[in-house]
C-alpha cells in the first residue's frame, strides 16, 4: 500500500508521516530537503534558481516513487510528485520567477514521468490556514525558510485548494489541521488514525 501526505509548507506533513509510520509499521519516505543543493540559493534568488530547484525535486520524487513500487512494502510518503507540478512550479511561473521556456520544459518532463508512475492508494491532504502555517514555520526555525512571505504561502494555499478540488486519481482524505495537535494530544492523533482506518478498510 502506498499512502502519501500532501500539504503546504508548515502543514505538518513530516510529523504526521513519522507518527503514522510508527503506528502502522509503514516505511516512511521523506522529502529530500536537507539533500537539495539548490534550496539555500533558491530562497536567496528565486528567479535564478527556481528551475534547478524544481528539477531536483522532480527527479528525487520520481526516483522515490519507482523505489516505492519496486519495494512492494507498505509505504507512507511525505509530499507527492503532483504537488511539484501542479502547485510549486506553476506558482513560480505565474509570479515571473520561472521563464516560459523553463516552465514548458519542466511540464513536458513531468508529463512523461507521470505516464510511468501510479498514484498513491490514498492521498491525505492537510488543509491549513496561513496563520497556522506561519506559526509552524517559525517554531521549527529552518534558516532558509525565514524569507518565505505570507503572500507566497497564500498563493500556494490557493493552488493547493484548486488542485485538491479536482483530484480524481485515487482515494482522498482531507484533514483540517488548524485545531489539531497530533504531537501533544493523543486524542487528536487518534482522530486522524480513525479517519485513515475508515479509508483503508474501504480499499479492500
Amino acid at each position: 500500500m502506498h499512502v502519501a501526505i500532501a500539504g503546504n509548507i508548515g502543514a505538518g506533513k513530516t510529523t504526521l508521516t513519522e507518527l503514522l509510520a510508527k503506528h502502522y509499521k509503514w516505511e516512511p519516505h521523506f522529502e529530500s530537503v536537507s539533500e537539495n543543493p539548490y534550496l539555500d540559493d533558491f530562497y536567496g534568488s528565486m528567479e535564478r534558481w527556481s528551475f534547478n530547484l524544481q528539477i531536483f525535486f522532480l527527479n528525487s520524487r520520481f526516483r522515490q516513487i519507482l523505489e516505492i513500487h519496486e519495494s512492494g512494502k507498505n509505504v507512507i510518503q511525505d509530499r507527492t510528485i503532483y504537488e511539484d507540478a501542479h502547485i510549486f512550479a506553476p506558482n513560480l511561473h505565474s509570479m515571473g520567477l520561472m521563464t516560459n521556456r523553463d516552465f514548458k520544459n519542466y511540464i513536458s518532463l513531468f508529463e512523461l514521468m507521470e505516464r510511468l508512475v501510479s498514484p498513491p492508494d490514498l492521498l491525505i491532504y492537510l488543509r491549513s490556514s496561513i496563520s497556522t502555517l506561519v506559526g509552524q514555520i517559525h517554531r521549527r526555525g529552518r534558516e532558509y525558510e525565514n524569507s518565505i512571505s505570507i503572500d507566497y504561502l497564500s498563493r500556494l494555499n490557493e493552488r493547493y485548494e484548486a488542485w485538491i478540488s479536482q483530484y480524481t486519481k485515487g482515494n482522498l482524505l482531507i484533514i483540517d489541521v488548524d485545531n489539531l495537535n497530533i504531537v501533544d494530544k493523543k486524542e487528536d492523533l487518534g482522530y486522524v488514525i480513525d479517519k485513515i482506518d475508515a479509508q483503508i478498510h474501504g480499499l479492500f
